[in-house]
């Protein structure tokens, strides 16, 4: 899809926001008040109705989606029963609304996406369907930790993301941003003194997950985002067991420990203060070791395949 510089907005480029916690989520809401309040683009939203953490890249494709209208101040909003990337892909088709937007912006997640967990998260799918369709766009997270992070933290991380949004418009409107990548930004838990903007890479830091047996569907515990599982947050009785039923077995997610990594990577630069911001693409590319080896390993294969005919 060819994206031209719309100017729809009296002058001002269109930008449209997504993301997985939903339509009523701080981080989505500080940031389009940061946007409407700056007075420089046309804000359109299109994001999920409730939340959607953690789906990835799902598509919703045998049913009908809705889209409902909401009251958002200084945007023209809309709700939708679908996926982050449901959202993205009806707000950019000119179904919904009458212009494709000049740039997405997916966020602002509650709680970073770095590493593996890149993978998972709907935030980052929101970016990559526009990026699939040739229009550029960022997926912006904030590091939450619970019991340190204040929705306040919202709005400073929208205020920080501000200027990295207004240099890529500047670019597209000079028509020298490039096409084959979108940016993936975090911002750390202390946004207040956070130390700059650092340019990263994709690292392979994740969380492992394990599973505990449980008696109840009500003992999970809430995503509060793809790099954190907050396993305390559902409170059961007793009575909660009735809901297990004889003929099956119900189990929950649980933190196992973590891999972590040191370097020039988003998670490390994010832990160290910084606001990272990671070019991404959407090709799975092998590293060159497994290349090599594989290069070796499939004509083996093939001959020994082919003298057992």
């Amino acid at each position: 899809m060819e994206n031209n510089l719309t100017m729809s907005g009296g002058g001002r480029p269109t930008v449209m926001v997504t993301n997985d916690d939903g339509i009523d989520a701080p981080g989505l809401r500080s940031l389009v008040r940061a946007l409407v309040s700056s007075n420089r683009f046309h804000v359109l939203v299109c994001a999920p109705d409730s939340e959607k953490s953690a789906v990835s890249h799902c598509i919703t494709w045998l049913n009908a989606v809705s889209a409902k209208p909401v009251e958002i101040n200084g945007a023209t909003a809309f709700a939708v029963s679908g996926t982050p990337a449901d959202c993205t892909s009806l707000g950019i088709s000119k179904a919904l609304f009458p212009s494709i937007p000049d740039l997405v912006i997916s966020g602002i997640n509650m709680g970073s996406n770095c590493g593996y967990h890149i993978v998972y998260s709907g935030t980052v799918a929101g970016a990559r369907e526009a990026f699939f369709n040739g229009i550029p766009s960022v997926s912006i997270s904030y590091d939450w930790v619970e019991g340190r992070s204040s929705v306040n933290d919202f709005t400073l991380a929208a205020d920080a993301s501000l200027p990295i949004i207004c240099a890529i418009l500047a670019e597209i409107n000079k028509k020298t941003y490039p096409q084959n990548c979108f940016l993936n930004v975090d911002v750390p838990t202390d946004v207040v003194n956070h130390k700059g903007y650092r340019l990263t890479k994709q690292g392979k830091s994740v969380v492992k997950i394990g599973w505990t047996q449980v008696t109840s569907e009500s003992q999970g515990g809430k995503m509060l985002s793809t790099m954190t599982m907050d396993t305390n947050s559902s409170q059961y009785s007793e009575a909660d067991s009735l809901n297990a039923k004889h003929d099956h077995l119900l189990f929950k997610r649980e933190a196992k420990g973590s891999q972590l990594e040191t370097g020039d990577t988003d998670y490390c630069m994010l832990q160290e203060g910084y606001i990272t911001v990671s070019p991404l693409g959407a090709l799975s590319h092998a590293d060159m070791d497994s290349q090599a080896y594989f290069k070796q390993w499939l004509p083996v294969v093939t001959e020994s395949f082919s003298s057992a005919l």
